[in-house]
């Protein structure tokens, strides 16, 4: 893996343990030699993935809409800022630059870019890993949500299984370089995708 996605906050949460995990996660990917690519900011959890890959002499791509640069106060000091206009630029150029996606903490638009990037790996739109980061249980409410999914018939079991989640970053990259992609559905064909 080259290029690992980071989702998370703009925010830091009330517990310092988000940001703390943050720049875990930016300083262990860089101790890897894996470059992040993230929305860009500086501040919340954001800023400290970034600024804990860039402590490591990590490489650091930001990927900010116009519309946010002064909103989330962009980070200047990364290896390569790319300003696009939307939102679905955003996601759609940090699908495109990603072999992976990690996702920390974070609210609406980050479980938005989650739930986009499973939803493609479940159409075979991609065949990357999407990792979890379960920091202080913060996710626990949405993995028995997922297995209510199961349960009542909206989601695959083996659909379920292939969002990645541990509440270490080390297990978890090592979980996502072990990563068997699911195959396509039956149902897709290359006239729908």
């Amino acid at each position: 893996m080259k290029r690992i996605a980071v989702f998370c906050g703009a925010s830091e949460g009330y517990n310092e343990v988000y940001r703390e995990a943050g720049w875990e996660v930016g300083s262990m990917l860089a101790a890897r030699g894996i470059e992040v690519v993230y929305g860009g900011a500086r501040v919340g959890i954001m800023g400290a993935v970034a600024d804990g890959a860039l402590q490591q002499g990590g490489k650091v791509t930001g990927v900010i809409p116009t519309f946010l640069k002064t909103r989330e106060i962009v980070h200047e000091g990364l290896t390569e800022l790319i300003t696009v206009d939307t939102m679905h630029e955003r996601k759609l150029i940090m699908n495109r630059m990603c072999d992976g996606v990690i996702t920390l903490p974070g609210g609406w638009g980050t479980m938005e870019e989650l739930f986009e990037m499973l939803t493609w790996g479940q159409l075979g739109l991609h065949r990357k890993p999407i990792g979890l980061l379960n920091v202080n249980g913060y996710y626990e409410a949405l993995k028995a949500l997922c297995g209510n999914m199961v349960t009542e018939g909206f989601l695959e079991e083996c659909t379920n299984q292939s969002l990645l989640m541990s509440s270490s970053p080390d297990e978890l990259l090592e979980m996502m370089l072990q990563f068997e992609p699911l195959p396509v559905p039956k149902w897709l064909t290359e006239r729908t995708t």
